[in-house]
């Protein structure tokens, strides 16, 4: 199934391309990969929190930190799409990085990423399997509680 197909059966719209903060490209294809740039959590141009991630009052809570993981992860896939010419180009998943802005005692880092490799494996299927890291920061671009990078392979 191509992934437009499974994308409209998840009942999934890609967002727009997030323009970059900074001195950089969205997404950037060699080979037959195409690696993006760290992907924040942005909806209609804006954050949807910011801070870091933690338990107690003024933190993000993990739980919508995976929400915003997911959407990360849905906006690297807009990105990746854009550089090689259609999301029907993408032919799985191979690499994830996900960092989490988080207080000094937060452990649950792997948990707030499952919303991206989640959401991956439900568009990729088996193709979206992948490795993975999820790392513990101090802050990220914008005080944003989450950013997420993929490797993705293409055809």
């Amino acid at each position: 199934m191509a992934v437009s197909e499974r994308l409209a059966e998840l009942g999934i719209e890609l967002p727009s391309v997030v323009p970059p903060v900074a001195a950089y490209v969205p997404a950037k294809a060699h080979g037959d990969l195409v690696y993006t740039a760290g992907q924040l959590p942005m909806v209609a141009g804006a954050l949807p929190a910011t801070g870091k991630v933690g338990e107690g009052h003024g933190l993000v809570p993990a739980g919508d930190a995976k929400t915003y993981a997911r959407q990360s992860a849905l906006n690297a896939i807009a990105a990746a799409a854009a550089a090689v010419g259609g999301v029907d180009r993408l032919t799985g998943v191979l690499k994830v990085t996900g960092f989490v802005a988080s207080v000094p005692e937060f452990t649950g880092q792997p948990g707030v990423i499952n919303g991206a490799s989640e959401v991956l494996g439900e568009i990729f299927g088996d193709a979206g399997r992948h490795a993975r890291s999820a790392v513990g920061v101090p802050v990220l671009p914008l005080d944003a509680p989450v950013e997420v990078e993929v490797v993705f392979s293409f055809a």
